[in-house]
């Protein structure tokens, strides 16, 4: 029998408590950042705002790299489009805008390159899998059986193939997009986590993301595809004749809805989280009230252990679904 400690999940709730709240202390310090303070936290950016305590804001300004035709590259710290009141200000023709996009204020042509928040994320997040990953290999035996994390990956990794995997794509050739399906669950997965720190990015919540991942699902599925997966699309068998010039448009469309479907899945349910759980904290200071936070609290406390439930989910149904796809696509006769 598995046995709880509760004080785990109190340890949670204290750096819940300890982390979430200083970030949240913006609708106490300034009214005019209320209406952009939950989409500043889910939204991408060229700064990394950890918490805002009075007049100090807590932020990490990351390097902006734009190109245009007449100026070439310019590298610059993000820092430059505020004052010292945190206010912002143009820099070289440049502005962030209220989505907190740069924009050119002599309407030149340029291509924004700069290392966001998000980016930054996903090289963190690359380099924990890397390090992790490399290390559970490197201590792999043939003949001893794996222990601590090892061996939780290990079931994890087994759960993937004989659960996921190996009952959608048929035969051998699940081995084939073992590597690919793996990388992507655990991608999910662990940014799905990350995103649930106090201050974090919310990478899985960005549609960018989404897209590719989803696109890497869609051009390996299409590139693999057979003449039977091809056949199905263009000519379905069985069907009578005055049914294809419905059924096969429809068909045609479904390989591009597919992978529209998990990218809004991720997106959506990702972004709403994060939205009800600073919504339900913030509520704090909107009402100022010692009743609202007993009630706010608590609830904030369940959600966040909800979308811990909620990270995983997210990562078994993409990799569930992208491997449906593939075995579509393989299937034989």
């Amino acid at each position: 029998m598995i046995k709880i400690n509760y004080s785990y999940f109190l340890r949670i709730f204290l750096v819940f408590l300890i982390f979430f709240l200083p970030c949240s202390s913006t609708f106490a310090n300034n009214s005019d950042e209320k209406d952009d303070f939950i989409m500043g936290h889910v939204a991408d950016s060229h700064t990394w705002h950890f918490a805002t305590i009075g007049d100090l804001h807590l932020t990490l300004s990351l390097p902006v790299l734009v190109y245009s035709h007449e100026n070439g590259f310019e590298l610059f710290s993000s820092s430059r489009f505020y004052d010292k009141h945190h206010n912002k200000i143009s820099y070289n023709s440049y502005k962030l805008n209220s989505d907190d996009k740069i924009i050119s204020l002599d309407n030149k042509v340029f291509y924004d390159i700069s290392m966001t928040k998000n980016v930054i994320a996903i090289f963190i997040s690359a380099a924990i899998m890397l390090v992790l990953f490399i290390k559970i290999a490197n201590n792999y035996s043939d003949t001893l059986a794996p222990s601590g994390f090892s061996a939780f990956i290990d079931q994890m990794i087994c759960y993937i193939r004989d659960e996921i995997v190996r009952p959608n794509i048929s035969g051998p050739q699940y081995n084939k997009f073992m590597p690919y399906l793996l990388t992507v669950f655990f991608f999910i997965w662990f940014n799905n986590l990350l995103g649930l720190l106090p201050g974090y990015a919310n990478v899985t919540g960005n549609i960018s993301v989404t897209i590719v991942l989803a696109s890497f699902t869609f051009f390996i599925t299409n590139i693999n595809g057979n003449k039977y997966y091809w056949g199905h699309i263009f000519n379905p068998p069985g069907i009578p004749w005055w049914v294809l010039p419905i059924l096969v448009p429809i068909e045609f469309f479904g390989i591009f809805i597919k992978p529209m479907a998990l990218t809004l899945r991720l997106f959506a349910n990702m972004t709403a989280g994060h939205i009800i759980l600073l919504t339900i904290i913030s509520l704090v200071f909107i009402f100022e009230t010692v009743f609202m936070s007993l009630i706010s609290i608590p609830f904030g406390a369940f959600v966040l252990l909800l979308k811990i439930v909620v990270s995983f989910l997210q990562a078994y149904v993409f990799t569930l679904l992208s491997s449906i796809y593939l075995g579509n696509a393989v299937e034989s006769h």
